[in-house]
């Protein structure tokens, strides 16, 4: 028994803004994923070989890691992020509570909720993994790095707008000290901080 499919207009207009549809659909930009949250079409994948790059690419296509346990950080704007990683925490939360007592930290994301992963399992050097160490550092919410952290934050996380203001939530960056990437075999890559910031201009040096 054949399918029937509901009949479509061939006028000029129905089939341009079919054709528009489909073009815009096609055009790489903001997209709400399987997560819930906005972020770019992800770019390809860097090659192995350029591991600042495939550091900072992780970092910008995820919207979620783990330090304590898992949370939401953005590192800027969908599409233009600088690689430092900012929470929005309370106190409430462990993970706020241990970084005011002693804000040594290290923060870990990896290629699974991206999808790039495939069926590779996820302990597989070829599926990427990503820690990076440092300080997890309050930020001053009136300065104007607070300002563009709050807006990363909301720019990737919209739903962050509406947490209750009762529970105090305060903006915390990673100042990073080191960075360690697994994303191939042939063990782990240590690019330097200077590195990871810049991996566009040190792959060019």
């Amino acid at each position: 028994m054949e399918r029937e499919f509901p009949a479509t207009s061939s006028s000029p207009t129905a089939l341009f803004f079919l054709f528009a549809a489909c073009l815009l659909l096609s055009l790489p930009g903001p997209h709400v994923v399987a997560d819930g949250h906005l972020r770019l079409l992800a770019p390809s994948k860097p090659d192995p070989s350029d591991a600042a790059a495939t550091a900072r690419w992780l970092v910008a296509q995820n919207s979620w890691g783990v330090v304590r346990h898992a949370v939401s950080f953005s590192d800027g704007l969908p599409g233009e992020g600088y690689g430092i990683p900012y929470f929005y925490l309370t106190t409430l939360d462990p993970t706020a509570v241990d970084a005011l007592a002693d804000e040594r930290a290290s923060f870990t994301v990896t290629d699974i909720p991206l999808g790039s992963c495939g069926e590779t399992d996820p302990q597989s050097p070829t599926c990427a993994k990503l820690t990076l160490t440092g300080k997890l550092k309050l930020v001053d919410g009136n300065s104007t790095e607070g300002k563009f952290a709050l807006a990363a934050l909301f720019a990737k996380h919209a739903q962050m707008k509406d947490w209750p203001k009762k529970h105090k939530f305060q903006i915390f960056k990673l100042d990073i000290r080191h960075v360690f990437l697994i994303d191939w075999f042939g063990g782990a890559k240590t690019p330097t901080v200077e590195q990871y910031l810049n991996p566009a201009v040190n792959k060019l040096s």
